[in-house]
């Protein structure tokens, strides 16, 4: 079985911030460390499972978490020194964040210390900071200017992806774009916003980006709601989303998940409708190592448990 990516949940109490889409506030944790804290026991066990992963193939991790990966920096520094010495480490190490904690100093130690080479950004809004800070919940001393943040990625030397979730342009980020009302949304103010949201990736720099479908789990949470009222979900955007990258841009890939790569204007796009990894094929998204130690192939799904 092909796996493309190694996702490390770096444990946290809390999320700083708020997103009324959590994924993780859909169900419940069942991933907690149970076995006294990280003693020599739960460090081997997890070298273990990263040793699993190599030997299986996997090249990339990606950095991640119920909350923000450098709400624990301490783990982090051990997930580098375990890495580290491995007999065949890692070397594609992948954040993905929301951008709060990104500092100068940050940086420097995520590219020097823990070997990150790409910055994953989760945004909602690419053109109001205000409106992407407060759908988030990022509190005041936290917030950011979008394109400043994307200018020091840069500078420091990262490979800088944008993953937008994908919420419905009229409310949000045509509201004052475009000074729009929030009408009935059509293909022509789809087709508007696919072109935008490409000129704005370009002018971030972004090396890549990733129109992300938001997930709904069908549990009737307050999470699904709000996904259900705010997020695009139609399959007309969807369409004309393929449409205009596939006349815009030039295939330049499949990844191993079955996405179509292409380039467009020297930024590569893809659109990702199974953020979940809910399909069933032979080939694995990625697997999921866990608070506990454990590797899973589902998020929210006990049952998916590797070893």
């Amino acid at each position: 079985m092909k796996i493309q990516s190694l996702s490390i949940v770096i444990p946290t109490k809390r999320c700083v911030n708020n997103c009324p889409y959590c994924v993780s506030k859909m169900h419940d944790n069942d991933y907690e460390n149970k076995i006294g804290g990280y003693n020599e026991l739960f460090e081997r066990d997890y070298i273990e499972r990263l040793e699993y992963a190599r030997e299986n193939g996997v090249n990339t991790v990606i950095l991640t978490g119920t909350g923000e990966a450098l709400q624990n920096k301490n783990f982090l520094n051990k997930f580098a020194e375990w890495n580290k010495n491995l007999y065949r480490p890692f070397h594609v190490i992948e954040l993905q964040t929301t951008g709060v904690f990104l500092t100068d100093d940050n940086l420097n130690w995520l590219r020097k210390d823990i070997g990150v080479k790409t910055i994953s950004l989760s945004v909602v809004d690419l053109f109001d900071d205000e409106n992407n800070m407060n759908i988030i919940g990022v509190s005041t001393k936290l917030k950011f200017n979008l394109k400043d943040l994307c200018d020091k990625i840069k500078e420091k030397g990262f490979n800088l992806r944008i993953s937008l979730n994908m919420i419905k342009p009229v409310k949000y980020q045509f509201i004052n774009h475009l000074k729009l009302k929030p009408i009935f949304v059509g293909a022509a103010t789809y087709t508007y916003f696919i072109n935008s949201v490409l000129g704005r990736a370009k002018e971030l720099n972004a090396d890549q980006i990733t129109f992300r479908k938001m997930w709904n789990s069908d549990s009737n949470t307050e999470q699904d709601k709000w996904v259900e009222k705010n997020a695009i979900t139609d399959d007309l955007f969807f369409n004309l989303l393929s449409d205009t990258i596939r006349k815009k841009g030039k295939l330049i890939g499949k990844l191993p998940f079955g996405a179509e790569q292409y380039s467009v204007d020297g930024v590569s796009v893809v659109t990702d409708i199974d953020c979940m990894a809910k399909d069933i094929k032979e080939e694995l998204k990625y697997i999921i190592l866990r608070e506990n130690g454990k590797i899973y192939f589902l998020w929210d799904c006990p049952a998916s448990l590797i070893f």
